[in-house]
């Protein structure tokens, strides 16, 4: 229905333009139209957005964040977030980073934060997270359980790279997972468990 509504709409439109530089635009209008007509019912999902009271989206990580190389002391970022969507059964978590010469789509990037089995009741999660909610896998190096704070880039001046956080609302529990800390858990495993469990997500990205 609406691919005929855009199709009329754009004829319509087009034949009271004298140029083809119009035309062009009047179709433009109806494609923003269309696009605005689809993501509507998303709407009524709720405010599940994520963000931090230490940095906006797209901003630099503070340095009491980053890594102890760096000064900072190594905790994870406080995070908070709206209502979740209708369903929700859990919440799970990954930050993670494509670091240079790998490409999103084709490698697996480097895992940074792995926490699932989060309460679906969760809207925040402070720094350091102290009340240790949710279960974590391996770190970036698979040495050790937990997160892996950002430490900054070697190279010129002003060099940085971005590091996305991802909540996940999730209609079932990841069975699949441990219900514990568990090293075995990495971006592969954590990836292929969400998999037809994903309500809604949300990111934010930060530079460091």
């Amino acid at each position: 229905m609406i691919r005929a509504w855009s199709s009329k709409l754009s004829s319509n439109l087009a034949g009271k333009f004298s140029s083809a530089w119009q035309a062009r635009l009047a179709r433009g209008l109806v494609v923003g139209l269309g696009a605005m007509a689809l993501a509507t019912p998303a709407l009524a999902q709720g405010d599940f957005t994520l963000t931090s009271p230490a940095f906006n989206d797209d901003g630099w990580l503070p340095d009491d964040l980053k890594c102890t190389r760096d000064g900072g002391d190594g905790v994870t970022p406080p995070l908070t977030w709206g209502d979740v969507p209708d369903g929700t059964q859990s919440l799970a978590l990954i930050m993670h980073h494509y670091p240079k010469g790998t490409v999103e789509g084709r490698d697996a990037p480097s895992q940074y934060w792995l926490l699932w089995n989060l309460p679906a009741d969760t809207r925040a999660l402070p720094r350091g997270n102290p009340a240790s909610l949710g279960d974590e896998g391996a770190d970036k190096d698979k040495k050790r359980i937990g997160y892996t704070p950002p430490c900054s880039p070697p190279g010129p001046e002003g060099s940085y790279h971005d590091y996305t956080i991802t909540l996940y609302a999730l209609k079932a529990p990841l069975e699949a997972l441990p219900d514990h800390d568990d090293m075995s858990v990495n971006w592969d495993t954590m990836t292929e468990a969400l998999q037809g469990k994903v309500l809604d997500s949300s990111s934010i990205t930060f530079r460091n």
